[in-house]
């Protein structure tokens, strides 16, 4: 007998709620596999194995009308995965030389040290990612990007480096002074935060007639999914104040 899972076992094991998979349900991303004479929905490992490409493509910040498409064109669940197993393990090598580089601008800072460029940006090249945006975003959304990032100076980059800083900052503090997500201070932060990420040509949110709203908030969820980008907002709480806030600002202005 096929093992099955409630869909409240299945919320409570992915960290998600009813809600959520009723309305991936809806839109076809989820379909239980089977509903008992209740009405309740159940779901087999075939179904955990969907929402786990589900959550995983949530992650890279995709809208789900796109995860609808990528599912229906990669029907092979093994290949999707291996694919995009190879891409975390790219992605957890990047993040770890990103710290380092930051750390060592840091000390740099503090013992009032001459600060090397060459020794800045290890890390924040995007290059090792040409075939994941390529196949995702296109090679013009990459060519954009890359030459954005390789036309940058030294300077221009350090600054950007700190704006994004900045911005981190700033939302770690209003979190830890609990202020809405709805609130005039949250939606600033929010306009900041999407006139940053709608400033990086390649991106979903930078391209003419994108889907600014759906990457915009794909994203919050993912800040608040992944423990690594939550880390930059202070964590989970910083992260939930900026997909909140996020959301928000998406209904009302994207």
């Amino acid at each position: 007998m096929t093992q099955e899972w409630s869909i409240q076992q299945i919320a409570k094991l992915a960290g998600t709620t009813s809600r959520t998979l009723r309305h991936y349900d809806d839109l076809g991303l989820l379909p239980p596999s089977s509903i008992g004479a209740n009405g309740y929905r159940f779901y087999d490992q075939a179904a955990l194995v969907r929402l786990q490409r589900v959550l995983l493509l949530r992650e890279l910040g995709l809208g789900l009308p796109q995860i609808g498409e990528i599912l229906d064109r990669d029907t092979d669940e093994v290949h999707a995965l291996t694919a995009h197993l190879a891409w975390l393990r790219d992605e957890q090598d990047r993040l770890a030389r990103q710290i380092a580089s930051v750390e060592t601008t840091i000390t740099a800072l503090k013992g009032g040290e001459r600060l090397m460029a060459a020794d800045m940006f290890d890390g924040f090249d995007h290059t090792a990612y040409k075939d994941e945006v390529t196949e995702r975003w296109g090679a013009k959304a990459y060519a954009d990007s890359d030459a954005w990032w390789r036309g940058m100076s030294a300077d221009d980059k350090s600054a950007w480096q700190q704006r994004t800083a900045q911005l981190g900052a700033d939302w770690q503090d209003a979190a830890a002074r609990g202020i809405s997500p709805d609130s005039d201070e949250a939606q600033a932060l929010a306009e900041r935060h999407v006139a940053w990420l709608t400033g990086i040509p390649g991106t979903p949110a930078a391209a003419p007639g994108g889907d600014v709203k759906g990457y915009v908030t794909g994203l919050g969820e993912m800040y608040v999914a992944d423990p690594r980008f939550a880390a930059n907002y202070g964590g989970i709480e910083g992260a939930t104040l900026v997909r909140d806030a996020l959301r928000s600002y998406a209904d009302a202005r994207l």
